[in-house]
């Protein structure tokens, strides 16, 4: 049986490598076994990350949607459960998002919730 010499691929990868950090610094770019190191590094971040990232996005709706409604004297945790009562079914991100460009909508949600509230409490809905 032939003789398969493996440079051609082993100098592929490395190739493919030293594409795929370009753009990082020093040692990192240039020296191949320290440059392989961070690649692995650097995917695993992304990985993790892009995870990391929805869970951030959250905490940002959720201090935005908490800052509109504290401006109205309720809390972050009484606007949503009012708003859960009375079946209203918008998503965090769409509530930051009204709460920051369309205040007169994200009011009329507030009542909504401050209704569903009073009603829970045995008072009359205000009008």
């Amino acid at each position: 049986m032939a003789r398969i010499k493996r440079g051609v691929s082993g100098i592929k990868h490395r190739r493919r490598v030293m594409k795929l950090v370009k753009g990082f610094r020093a040692a990192r770019r240039r020296n191949y076994r320290v440059a392989n190191e961070a690649l692995l590094k650097s995917l695993a971040y992304a990985f993790r990350d892009r995870r990391v990232r929805k869970r951030d996005f959250r905490t940002l709706w959720i201090s935005r949607i908490n800052a509109a409604v504290r401006r109205e004297g309720i809390s972050y945790s009484v606007f949503m459960h009012g708003l859960k009562k009375s079946g209203v079914t918008l998503n965090r991100k769409a509530l930051a998002d009204l709460a920051l460009t369309d205040q007169k909508a994200f009011g009329a949600l507030l009542n909504v919730a401050k209704d569903a509230m009073r009603q829970r409490a045995g008072m009359p809905p205000e009008h």
